[in-house]
């Protein structure tokens, strides 16, 4: 019994400790997603006004 209560309690530690690490790791891909969509949005702008700038 005792056993069985150390492994629960080991278990839920482990998650206490991994939720503000894997909040973090999503934290920093969100806004790694939301920096690069903001470039590729800049770059297809870039583009676009560079190949209508040699039509003209």
């Amino acid at each position: 019994m005792g056993r069985i209560l150390l492994i629960i309690a080991a278990v839920i530690a482990a998650l206490f400790l991994l939720g503000p690490l894997l909040g973090f790791v999503f934290s920093l891909l969100k806004w790694i997603l939301i920096i690069g969509a903001i470039f590729g949005v800049a770059v297809l702008g870039v583009t676009f006004l560079s190949t209508r700038a040699k039509r003209t």
